[in-house]
């Protein structure tokens, strides 16, 4: 069907960046005096701003989409990882937070300049800084399908390019004068924007489909299919492969190591818990953030349940269910969004545009402070200084600013790029978002472990991890593997499970660097945590 978008949508979408206009003026009339005022807000975010502020982040457009799409194909597995996440925050509280409050750090790897030196430091930032761009990227990618199918109707080439830089340029438009600032204190009006749009859609369906939540229930135990109940929330099966990563065994694990890496290497998210006043807020903030995501992905999972009694459920239907053809305009869709596109009616179509929007900007605004931070902290700054030119805090700050132009870009560049990656593999959005994050999260982890549990390591195998971490995961890429023969080609290893092998490689290579002064590391595990 053509899909028109009304007035009523049209008048959601201007009271929503109208709003959104007037926060990002309102927050932009403080000026930052010093880069550490822009980056980190002077350290006086509010832990409650902030814990809003992590959880929007994580809750990307990858969660807006593939959150639905995870529960209409699987079950409740998805939400068991979050074990993971309450084991990977709890050590990141006792033995990061601390040092890098301690430390006075303005990115986290600042930390590995006080261990191996300045050369380590910027190592690790690039690292990151190819990550992000990649899991940004990917995110805003997302975004834009949705955003081009709605407003273009269609999703030709020229559409999501389209929706990309105008996603990009919101972001910056609210965003770059302010700093992170503007950032934490929108994300919480982003927040409520996509979860109320969540929750109009979830009370939608629930009044399109004519049965009783006990009947509702009693079909999702028991597929027509025969599979196993989509209520099922922890499967101990061991299965390494990529259908195998939302298990008990890999939440334990890969998941666990996913969410440190996340929560404590990825200055993305970590950032955040730096701008507020002490360590222990930090810490309150970071935990309070992992609770919040938990009923926020609830919701989307089981707006993906109701859509599968919605449609593969006509026992359920009066009408005798709806027809779902999982296309658009000739390519694949997620069920959400074939949803959205044929089911909504005026207004709630336009929110839910609005709140794929919201999810989108909350996680691009974020990424562009936060590489911006490392380019001018990690890379710009000590280049200025080694070449002992004098430079203002003011200088700073407009760098920091042109420097979100710049990831903008690299962003925008790398959303095109994941057009034809996510088309040519194949893989559900959500699985796709996250393990585009194993590329530098292996390295990165590989290299902190090294610097909290041994004494090990110089800036060379820093150097020789991080490379390490990047390649691991790599090789077990499809259109890697097919180059080395038709056995290889049939490997299928999940990316929890290459986060795993890589961070251990990289851990390994790292520890193979003799260190400078064979003497004990003032950031080694001690228990003590300030």
């Amino acid at each position: 069907m053509e899909i028109k978008l009304t007035a009523l949508d049209w008048l959601v979408f201007a009271g929503y960046f109208l709003l959104l206009a007037a926060m990002g003026w309102l927050l932009s009339q403080r000026r930052a005096g010093n880069a550490r005022d822009y980056f980190l807000g002077g350290n006086q975010m509010p832990m409650w701003a902030v814990a809003i502020s992590v959880m929007a982040t994580s809750q990307s457009a990858a969660t807006f989409l593939g959150g639905p799409d995870q529960g209409f194909r699987g079950d409740l597995t998805y939400l068991a990882t979050n074990l993971g996440a309450f084991i990977a925050a709890f050590v990141v509280m006792l033995y990061l937070i601390p040092r890098y409050y301690q430390a006075r750090v303005s990115t986290v790897y600042g930390l590995l300049a006080q261990r191996f030196g300045d050369s380590a430091k910027r190592q690790a930032g690039t690292m990151y800084l190819f990550g992000r761009v990649f899991a940004s990227g990917a995110r805003l990618y997302m975004a834009a399908i949705a955003v081009s199918m709605v407003i273009f109707h269609n999703i030709d080439a020229s559409s999501v390019v389209l929706s990309i830089i105008v996603l990009a340029f919101g972001a910056l438009a609210y965003s770059v004068a302010g700093g992170i600032r503007s950032v934490i204190y929108t994300d919480a009006f982003q927040c409520a924007v996509y979860v109320l749009a969540a929750i109009a859609v979830f009370i939608y369906l629930l009044w399109l489909i004519p049965a009783e939540p006990a009947a509702i229930l009693a079909a999702l135990r028991e597929p027509l299919d025969g599979s196993g109940s989509k209520l099922q929330l922890l499967d101990f099966s061991l299965d390494v492969s990529s259908g195998g990563v939302f298990t008990f065994w890999s939440a334990m694990s890969g998941f666990v190591l996913l969410n440190i890496a996340a929560f404590g290497l990825d200055q993305d998210m970590t950032q955040r818990v730096l701008s507020c006043k002490t360590a222990r807020q930090g810490a309150s903030a970071m935990l309070l953030s992992v609770v919040l995501i938990i009923p926020v992905m609830l919701l989307f999972i089981a707006i993906g349940m109701l859509l599968y009694v919605f449609y593969l459920r006509p026992d359920l239907m009066q009408q005798g269910g709806a027809e779902l053809a999982g296309s658009f305009a000739g390519e694949t869709v997620t069920v959400f969004m074939h949803f959205v596109l044929n089911e909504m009616p005026a207004g709630l179509r336009g929110l839910v545009t609005v709140g794929v929007v919201a999810a989108a900007l909350s996680t691009m605004t974020s990424g562009l402070n936060s590489m911006s931070s490392v380019l001018v902290e990690d890379l710009y700054r000590p280049w200025q200084q080694r070449r002992r030119a004098a430079t203002s805090e003011r200088h700073f700050v407009r760098a920091g600013q042109f420097g979100m132009l710049l990831t903008a870009t690299a962003l925008s560049a790398m959303a095109v790029l994941c057009f034809y990656w996510q088309q040519f593999s194949d893989m559900p959005l959500l699985a796709f978002a996250l393990s585009v994050m194993v590329f530098s999260y292996s390295g990165l982890l590989g290299v902190y472990f090294t610097v909290l549990c041994t004494n090990r390591g110089n800036a060379r195998s820093v150097a020789a991890a991080l490379l390490c971490g990047f390649l691991v995961p790599l090789f077990f890429q499809p259109y890697v593997l097919q180059f080395f023969g038709p056995v290889l080609a049939t490997w299928d290893l999940g990316f929890t499970w290459q986060l795993c092998l890589g961070t251990l490689f990289a851990f390994v290579v790292c520890c193979l660097g003799k260190p400078k002064q064979q003497q004990p590391s003032s950031f080694a595990v001690t228990g003590e945590t300030e």
